[in-house]
C-alpha cells in the first residue's frame, strides 16, 4: 500500500487538494493521510462550501495540524511522498527555513530529510523576492515546486478541466497512473 500525505493550507485553491483526495480514493493501492490546517478548513468552507468533516471524510487517515507526535512526523513512517495543495506562502517559508512548528511543516521537513517526494502547489501572485528565494531553497533541497498553472493547449471547457489537468500533473510526479485526468500533448497538427 502506497502512503501519500496531502496537506491543505489556507491559500486559495483548496479545490486542488480536495480533487487530489477524490481521485486517490479511486486508486486501490494508495492510502491517503490528510493534514487540514485551520485556515485550510476555512478556505475550503468558503470556496467549496465543504465543512471540515466532509473534507476529512475524503482521506483514509486524518491528522490534527497540531499533532507533532503523529505517525507522519517520523522518518520511520514510510511514505511515497507529500503534496501540499494549496501551499500558502507562510507554509512555504516555514518549510524553507526549517520551522517545524505544526504537523504540515514537520511532515514536510521529514519528507525532505528522508529524500522523498515533496510537491508544493504554491498559490500566490505576484511573487516577491522572499517567495522566489524560498522556492529556490526548497527546489535545491529536492522539493518540486508545482504552481497550478492552467494549460490552455487542452482547450478547457470548464474549471474542472483546468483543475483535473493540474492535479493530473501532480499524480504524474507521484508516479500514479492518471490517464483520464491529463490531456497529453500530441504536437501541432500540420
Amino acid at each position: 500500500m502506497r502512503k501519500i500525505i496531502i496537506a491543505i493550507t489556507g491559500a486559495t485553491g483548496s479545490i486542488y487538494g480536495t480533487r487530489l483526495l477524490e481521485i486517490l480514493q479511486t486508486v486501490d493501492d494508495v492510502e491517503t493521510h490528510l493534514i487540514l490546517s485551520n485556515a485550510g478548513a476555512l478556505t475550503a468552507q468558503y470556496e467549496l462550501n465543504m465543512d471540515k468533516q466532509e473534507l476529512m471524510s475524503l482521506a483514509d487517515v486524518t491528522h490534527h495540524p497540531k499533532d507533532i507526535g503523529a505517525s507522519i512526523s517520523s522518518g520511520s513512517f514510510i511514505t511515497d511522498g507529500m503534496v501540499i495543495a494549496p501551499c500558502s506562502m507562510k507554509t512555504l517559508g516555514s518549510i524553507a527555513n526549517g520551522i517545524a512548528d505544526n504537523l504540515v511543516s514537520r511532515a514536510a521537513d521529514v519528507i525532505l530529510k528522508e529524500r522523498r517526494k515533496l510537491i508544493l502547489m504554491v498559490r500566490e501572485t505576484p511573487l516577491n523576492l522572499v517567495h522566489l528565494r524560498n522556492m529556490t531553497t526548497l527546489s535545491e533541497m529536492g522539493a518540486v515546486i508545482a504552481p497550478p498553472v492552467p494549460a490552455f493547449y487542452i482547450q478547457p471547457k470548464s474549471i474542472d478541466d483546468i483543475v483535473n489537468h493540474s492535479v493530473g500533473r501532480i499524480l504524474d510526479t507521484l508516479d500514479i497512473s492518471n490517464v483520464d485526468y491529463v490531456a497529453r500533448w500530441q504536437g501541432l497538427s500540420k
